[in-house]
């Protein structure tokens, strides 16, 4: 390989999906560990394994979904198969297959090569004689599934084996359209998804090599992408953000997607990696493109590529939700990236802006843990300077909900004095509902409830201690 960039993209197009490494200065990377030093370290997913050892033998097809490299393949190669050996399970009755690798291919008469040249999926034929070649007695089988959308007809193959009593199937893939409305909807509620982020905060910290300010200060800059967070320097981790995003995420939108003007989709990357944590729509997206691109994109385009971005589990979009009204506004929304490494690259590492690099941690942190997060909005009125009534809509960063639980956090980077505090509780100050109201900030304070009952912590107990705001 004549350089680095050329090396990562030949691992991309023939080991995309598989274990593989590949040496990148000092570290060896894997997808299963990496060696420092002499060193080998893992990277647990611990949260992610419970869930589908929860799920296991449940009767359904078990749905791993994400953006790519955020460690779904480790996760279900490797712990979830340890876990299925250690449980008792015989090796022979665990059945992996990864539909983006070429020896696996090669095991039922098949090639990239060949799939190209035709533009076609994997033959579903092939690859159910594969596994009735493997099942061989009545005993449970499980079957660990890797890129399930590059196999043709993907849905009926898992479908009829669902109605098989000895299989376990639990499968990934990495578009959210592809998986929601293939599997999930086509088993009338027999999918099981379990959606999965890059690392935590403190899944980073358990292999970060530093304490827990610099090692936020590094994690808000090149994000928790397994692969990344693993590198040695600065150097190799903004080489491998530029290649996930340019070749791997970005290529494989406009390949999937057919997407014909490649430039426009990447400066309308740019132009949201600009603005997290600021309402948008895609009719001020256009009119952004228009008076700083000069470009005549449609806000449709946009809508379609920004879904694109989305399905690809890039970005998430909060939406407005109307505490008072109890209802919810269909625009502006706010857009947050699964991965900050990703947000810094887009924009060439300025325009960092801490306190709104910090608000989509929190906001991963929160998805992460299962809840669904809108933004809060709150119509008041008071009299302006003048003594005129006016209307104003006051927002809460977060409204968090899952089953009966509710939270409402506003994220606050500093809280230098009493005046910066008061304007930030003061959408509280207007809920007369009885959930927790939280601050999370920067500032090194420890756990406290005010006279208003909201209490206030820090950001690294509240990304290292999952039970801080239930206490």
């Amino acid at each position: 390989m004549k350089n680095l960039q050329e090396s990562l993209e030949f691992n991309e197009r023939e080991t995309a999906g598989c274990c593989f490494f590949f040496r990148l200065g000092n570290c060896m990377y894997m997808q299963k560990s990496i060696v420092k030093g002499g060193l080998i370290m893992e990277i647990r997913r611990d949260y992610y394994l419970e869930k589908l050892i929860k799920r296991k033998n449940n009767g359904l097809i078990k749905v791993i979904t994400g953006i790519r490299y955020c460690g779904k393949s480790y996760l279900l190669n490797n712990l979830f198969y340890n876990h299925l050996i250690e449980s008792g399970v015989d090796a022979d009755h665990i059945i992996c297959f990864d539909f983006y690798s070429g020896a696996d291919l090669y095991m039922i008469g098949e090639s990239h090569h060949q799939i190209l040249i035709e533009k076609r999926g994997v033959d579903p034929e092939k690859f159910m004689a594969y596994i009735r070649s493997k099942v061989i007695d009545e005993g449970m089988y499980y079957l660990l599934l890797d890129e399930i959308e590059e196999l043709d007809c993907f849905e009926a193959v898992l479908n009829g084996y669902l109605r098989k009593d000895n299989m376990d199937v639990y499968v990934t893939g990495n578009f959210a359209k592809l998986l929601s409305k293939g599997v999930v909807t086509q088993f009338a509620g027999r999918g099981d998804v379990v959606h999965m982020y890059p690392l935590s905060f403190a899944e980073f910290m358990s292999v970060y090599n530093g304490d827990q300010y610099a090692g936020l200060d590094e994690y808000m800059l090149y994000g928790g992408i397994p692969w990344v967070v693993l590198c040695e320097n600065e150097k190799e981790k903004t080489s491998v953000l530029q290649f996930l995003l340019n070749v791997v995420y970005l290529r494989h939108i406009t390949k999937r997607f057919q997407v014909k003007n490649k430039e426009e989709l990447g400066e309308l990357l740019n132009i949201i990696s600009s603005s997290i944590g600021s309402l948008t729509n895609p009719e001020k997206l256009k009119n952004t493109f228009k008076s700083e691109k000069k470009s005549k994109i449609s806000s449709q385009t946009i809508k379609k590529y920004i879904d694109y971005f989305e399905d690809s589990f890039i970005i998430e979009s909060a939406n407005r939700y109307d505490i008072k009204g109890k209802a919810y506004k269909v625009t502006p929304k706010k857009y947050y990236f699964s991965d900050l490494g990703l947000r810094n690259l887009s924009i060439n590492f300025s325009q960092l802006e801490p306190n709104f690099c910090m608000e989509n941690v929190i906001y991963n942190e929160l998805r992460m843990r299962g809840y669904n997060v809108d933004v809060g909005v709150i119509a008041t009125t008071e009299k302006n300077h003048k003594g005129k009534i006016v209307r104003k809509q006051l927002e809460v960063d977060f409204v968090c909900n899952l089953g009966s639980s509710r939270y409402y956090i506003q994220s606050a980077y500093s809280l230098p004095d009493e005046t910066e505090r008061s304007k930030i509780i003061r959408p509280f100050r207007k809920i007369d509902d009885s959930f927790k109201k939280i601050i999370i900030t920067k500032d090194i304070v420890q756990p406290y409830y005010d006279d208003y009952g909201i209490l206030t912590v820090n950001i690294y107990d509240f990304l290292l201690d999952p039970e801080i705001i239930h206490r």
